[in-house]
């Protein structure tokens, strides 16, 4: 009977009312379907099982407790029942984008839209576990979005009956609300119900605050998702409850602006409600709206009265004066208010802000002036001056006024026109030096054949070859050093001999560690020794546990210590494991350890069969502390095995 539930097809009318018209999703027996009520034309969810399923009481019981529960955030109840071999359950149909697809597209949300949104679920939570109900799978996939950007809670009761799950979880809620809040912060999923997002990242089955994973999450909000994500070592600690959880995010978001974001947008333009009056405000806004743009037609009236108060906003709301409508006209002068589309901005101690509206319009800015213009060439001589003059006091100057030192045709000897330069003007000279122009008595030579920068090339050359000699000399005289021979009394240090391989320890004492335990702190005492007999078809097993341990477990792991006798340096602890994947976290202590919280593990390892810890440097200590953090599926629940320990040194 279990398959009638495949019979069903799109277009089938269950129970003479309702029209199945899309298959959302299918798991196992049970189908989920969009459907169409056709008594009163609306649309609904339905989930449909076989009557015979084991299931089906319990979602019935689920429905039945549920539909007295009214809360605007909650899709209600409409319908359950079993009626041909069918078990149906009815809800409210809501249209909108579930939290993990809005992740999934948007990425992580706003500090202060997140804290808005998971208070928004928290305060209908605090009313259901007032009247002693619990939604049981608080999921990114079970939390809606809907189109006027109201909050709405989908599956209350029902989807945790649809798993399998027991009613009643109530601490389950609370867990799940801070994993909400980490979810909408970082995209990553840390709560104990399960979800189809990524999990959040752990590090030695804690997982790691908000702010290791995103930056810029506020301190308050990181520190919830801390104390309720990773509660530790302490015994008996309460999660906080719903309503703790509402007050505390209701005080950090504060002013509402800004965090409802779809709601001002859709507001206008979908009325709440089927009432046709609350329709009427929405061409006041639209008009109010118009009002910020200068109108090209109409010219501006000689009332003038009513528009002097939103003055401060825009000038242009005195043109807008035909229309008499004085109502919106407060929310446009409001000016010290965050603008809806404003930009945050991030203060040091992590508080958000928002930019404000300006009150005044900014004075434009001056005008550019064109830079003056630069001519591209010189400006030509007057009339019969030549286009260059010699500097005064220079050969040029005091020799024929006609000579330019480029131009030969002056020179009967009809040379290149090439000279040297010239030392007292910088430039090209007259050609030859050969008078005593600074009264020393000595002339100078003729410099015709005289390139300039001969004289650095040369040097240069000369410095080169220095360092040339000078390397061939160091050469030489390495190459002719004699050969250094060790002599028989001194020890060989050609090369450094290897690290000695770490040998076992003897003489260990082993004993069950379990420090969150409730019978005492013992853990199969009996056969611990086992552990150290050498004989790996003897061994020491946990407990068997009903929930693996990390966040969602009553504990966080169980172990051994292992007593070397003395404080010894480790560089080496191998842990034989039988049963499948199992996580290990070591420690090495000097002191015999009491509970786990506030010692750092010198390494983790996970996998199955032999595991083996390398330390790149020895670690001294006494105890070695062997904490297993995930025990592998067995019959009934998990359950950890170690055949043998041996600790290196």
């Amino acid at each position: 009977m279990s398959a009638v539930t495949t019979w069903m097809q799109a277009g089938d009318v269950l129970a003479e009312r309702y029209r199945l018209d899309d298959l959302l999703a299918e798991a196992g027996n049970g189908r989920f379907w969009r459907a169409h009520d056709l008594v009163l034309h609306r649309p609904v969810a339905v989930h449909i099982l076989a009557a015979d399923d084991e299931r089906s009481g319990p979602v019935i019981e689920a429905a039945r407790r549920a539909g007295p529960v009214i809360n605007r955030r909650l899709l209600r109840v409409l319908d359950a029942e079993v009626v041909d071999g069918r078990c149906f359950v009815v809800n409210e149909w809501g249209q909108g984008d579930s939290l993990d697809i809005l992740l999934t597209r948007e990425g992580p949300l706003p500090p202060r839209r997140a804290a808005w949104l998971v208070a928004e679920v928290a305060d209908a939570i605090a009313e259901a576990h007032d009247a002693g109900l619990a939604h049981g799978c608080l999921t990114p996939e079970n939390v809606l979005i809907d189109q006027h950007g109201q909050v709405r809670l989908i599956g209350f009761g029902v989807e945790a009956a649809l798993r399998g799950l027991p009613p009643g979880r109530v601490n389950v809620d609370e867990v799940d609300l801070a994993g909400l809040l980490y979810c909408a912060l970082t995209g990553k999923w840390a709560g104990v119900s399960q979800s189809a997002l990524p999990p959040a990242p752990e590090v030695h089955g804690e997982v790691l605050r908000p702010r290791r994973v995103r930056a810029g999450i506020p301190r308050a909000l990181d520190a919830y998702c801390d104390r309720v994500l990773n509660p530790g070592d302490v015994e008996g600690a309460a999660h906080p409850s719903a309503h703790e959880t509402r007050d505390l995010l209701h005080d950090y978001v504060g002013e509402m602006t800004g965090t409802h974001v779809p709601v001002p947008v859709n507001r206008g333009a979908v009325p709440p409600g089927p009432d046709v009056p609350a329709a009427e405000p929405e061409p006041q806004v639209t008009t109010d709206f118009r009002a910020e743009e200068p109108p090209p037609e109409p010219a501006p009236p000689p009332v003038v009265e009513p528009p002097p108060e939103p003055a401060p906003v825009v000038e242009p709301a005195n043109e807008a004066g035909p229309e008499t409508v004085v109502q919106p006209a407060p929310p446009t002068a409001s000016t010290d208010l965050p603008t809806q589309a404003g930009m945050p901005v991030f203060h040091d101690d992590d508080e958000v802000d928002w930019l404000r509206a300006r009150a005044d319009k900014p004075a434009p800015p001056p005008p550019l002036s064109d830079p003056t213009p630069k001519p591209l060439f010189a400006p030509d001589p007057p009339d019969g001056q030549p286009v260059r003059r010699p500097r005064a006091g220079s050969k040029a100057a005091q020799g024929n006024p006609d000579y330019w030192p480029w131009d030969s045709s002056q020179d009967g000897s009809r040379d290149s026109g090439v000279r040297p330069p010239g030392r007292d003007t910088g430039s090209w000279g007259s050609g030859q030096w050969t008078e005593d122009r600074w009264g020393t008595g000595e002339g100078f030579e003729d410099t015709d054949d005289q390139v300039p920068g001969r004289s650095w090339i040369r040097l240069a050359m000369i410095v080169g070859l220095c360092l040339l000699v000078g390397v061939a000399a160091v050469a030489a005289y390495q190459l002719g050093r004699p050969a250094i021979t060790e002599s028989d009394d001194e020890p060989t240090t050609s090369a450094s001999p290897s690290a000695a391989a770490p040998t076992p320890f003897e003489g260990l004492v082993a004993d069950d560690f379990d420090p969150q335990g409730t019978d005492g702190g013992q853990e199969n005492p009996d056969a611990v020794a086992n552990v150290l007999d050498g004989d790996p078809a003897t061994s020491w097993s946990t407990s068997t546990y009903l929930q693996n341990f990390g966040p969602g477990g009553l504990k966080t792991g169980v172990g051994l210590v292992v007593d070397l006798g003395a404080v010894k340096g480790v560089r080496r602890v191998v842990v034989s494991t039988q049963g499948g994947e199992t996580s290990l976290a070591a420690y090495v202590t000097t002191d015999a350890p009491t509970a786990i919280a506030g010692l750092t593990p010198v390494a983790t390892q996970s996998g199955t069969g032999d595991l083996t810890i390398d330390l790149d440097e020895a670690v001294s200590g006494r105890y070695v502390t062997i904490w297993l953090t995930l025990l592998p599926p067995v019959d009934g629940g998990f359950r950890g095995t170690i055949t043998e320990v041996q600790v290196l040194g």
